[in-house]
């Protein structure tokens, strides 16, 4: 709709006259006629019983395998506590 108004006009007589309400485009009138034939539903909500059928067979649930256990030791941990050779080692400050 503005750049249709710009091809007629200058720029703030199009600006005024596409947002000022009283000219609307072909689209804004189609926007508000659609609006005005929507009507409200009114939403029902109708509780269903669920039924299920007979099943011919018996259902076993079968539990997951337990995950295998971790040893109690951290041998990755345990070399944390070593102390460190007194004194330092000067071979890498050469």
């Amino acid at each position: 709709m503005l750049a249709a108004n710009w091809s007629n006009e200058s720029f703030s007589t199009a600006i005024s006259r596409t947002f000022d309400g009283e000219h609307p485009c072909p689209l804004c009138k189609a926007i508000t006629a659609g609006k005005k034939s929507e009507q409200k539903k009114e939403f029902t909500f109708a509780a269903l019983k669920l039924e299920f059928p007979p099943m011919t067979e018996k259902v076993a649930l079968i539990p997951p395998k337990p995950f295998p256990s971790f040893s109690s030791t951290d041998t990755f941990a345990r070399s944390f506590f070593q102390k460190p050779p007194v004194p330092p080692p000067r071979i890498f400050f050469v």
